[in-house]
């Protein structure tokens, strides 16, 4: 019954027009307002993939990333991102560079937060559409 159902992922935030803000302006994603009286966004994403962003006062952040940009070059990335005023996580016992990408273990990846404290990401993953 759902195999063909074209579902989608949700991101609860405290401040829609700061979410607005940061996801369409910081980032580059094309943002559409679908509800405002309801607080309701979409992010249109590559790939003609949404993700549904929704207005959650009370939300409290998840402690996992919630999404991932999977990138050619992660460093350049985040070197891009640095200059939009981004800054990077670090996790204690994670081996990260000194601009915040962990490159040991696995493909390389960095984390960022949102405006409400979402954790997403820019990594060399990308196991969904076969390159980035």
């Amino acid at each position: 019954m759902l195999g063909d159902s074209k579902a989608f992922s949700g991101i609860g935030v405290d401040d829609l027009e700061a979410a607005r803000r940061f996801y369409g302006d910081t980032l580059g994603q094309r943002v559409e307002v679908f509800d405002e009286a309801n607080g309701l966004l979409g992010l249109h994403l590559a790939g003609d993939r949404q993700v549904l962003i929704y207005l959650s006062p009370d939300m409290t952040p998840a402690r996992y990333t919630m999404l991932n940009f999977p990138v050619d070059d992660v460093d350049a990335a985040v070197e891009w991102l640095s200059g939009r005023g981004m800054t990077f996580e670090r996790y204690e016992g994670m081996p990260q560079e000194p601009n915040g990408v962990m490159k040991a273990g696995g493909p390389h990846i960095a984390w960022f937060k949102d405006p409400a404290g979402n954790t997403l990401s820019v990594s060399g993953i990308d196991i969904l559409i076969g390159g980035a």
